[in-house]
């Protein structure tokens, strides 16, 4: 099959959870011998096109003519700021349509509600509970025709490694806890700490406390080394996640990871998660000085590997697969 996806941004230069889960999701596509190809709408710092694990990549300045690519294509892929426009152009030439949902916000799901999707892929249980919610009260034919949930898919291989020393927090966006862990770092420092900086938004800085280590953005095929090689203990005081990523990376290793209790941390880390209100500095602070023994350490990091191997993608990537291939022609 001829598989067009139309998104934002795409790895290696943009490296959100959102994107390595849809590419994640391609992969598998590609393994299963079909043909996938991105087509970005926004300008970048790349202007030729280049492959990526088997997933072709249209830069938005290299080619212009995404409407043809459509009409040849099989099935149209997007999400989050280009469902719409993409919608609609599977409406135009009669394609069926998937949304990849990474957020329960309001534009996730009336986005899809234009009568042409055909499959509406969920990032968690509680996403999918959260549309039925949202569609209970609409017409049958503004809903998705079919949805599946597919975690974002972490393969344990790729990133496990001897954790390394420091307490570490990726993407320094103030809402996925940047200033806290300033605040945190400056309460201790005796303890290293590492901030990794995101991809998007306002990013934090702690130039000011020479106890943090300050990582420029990391692609995703670099993550093991550069990143979770050096964590011993990883930090998401989000105020907001669908589900964590980034989280279910560390658990490869056995890191033990401290969240705020999200519905989509609880349910992506499970008992592998130490949960604590987010702006609960002296509950952080005493988590990370208990977890300095090592026999407090071994158990986290036990629960961590335990909950990683739980989350082995292949059964929602299967699913994922003939699901897509399902769709009619």
């Amino acid at each position: 099959m001829q598989i067009v996806a139309r998104l934002h941004a795409a790895p290696p230069r943009h490296n959100a959870g959102a994107e390595w889960m849809a590419w994640s999701m391609f992969r598998a596509l590609v393994e299963r011998g079909h043909e996938v190809t991105v087509w970005l709408s926004r300008y970048g710092e790349d202007h030729k096109p280049y492959e990526l694990d088997g997933v072709k990549v249209i830069p938005l300045e290299s080619r212009l003519d995404f409407a043809t690519a459509v009409r040849r294509g099989d099935v149209l892929v997007s999400h989050l700021e280009n469902v719409p426009s993409t919608a609609a152009l599977s409406r135009g030439y009669g394609k069926p349509f998937v949304a990849i949902c990474h957020n329960t916000f309001t534009p996730t799901f009336r986005d899809m509600a234009s009568g042409s999707t055909a499959l509406a892929v969920y990032n968690s249980q509680w996403m999918a509970r959260e549309a039925e919610l949202h569609f209970v009260d609409h017409p049958k034919g503004v809903r998705p025709e079919r949805s599946i949930v597919v975690r974002p898919p972490v393969f344990a291989e790729e990133y496990a490694t001897k954790p390394g020393d420091r307490v570490t927090l990726i993407n320094t966006n103030p809402d996925k806890g940047g200033r806290l862990f300033h605040k945190l770092a400056k309460r201790m420092p005796d303890t290293k700490f590492m901030a990794v900086k995101g991809s998007y938004g306002e990013q934090t800085d702690y130039s000011d406390l020479p106890n943090v280590l300050e990582v420029e953005h990391v692609s995703g095929h670099d993550m093991r080394e550069q990143v979770y090689a050096r964590t011993r203990l990883l930090l998401m005081p989000s105020l907001y996640e669908s589900w964590g990523r980034a989280g279910c990376e560390a658990l490869a290793s056995g890191i033990p990871v401290l969240a705020h209790p999200t519905p989509g941390l609880c349910e992506a880390l499970a008992e592998g998660g130490i949960f604590l209100e987010r702006e609960d500095l002296d509950g952080y602070e005493a988590v990370i000085r208990k977890l300095g023994s090592a026999s407090a350490y071994r158990l986290a990091s036990k629960r961590a590997k335990a909950r990683s191997a739980e989350l082995d993608p292949s059964a929602d990537l299967a699913a994922w697969c003939e699901a897509v291939e399902a769709l009619p022609a």
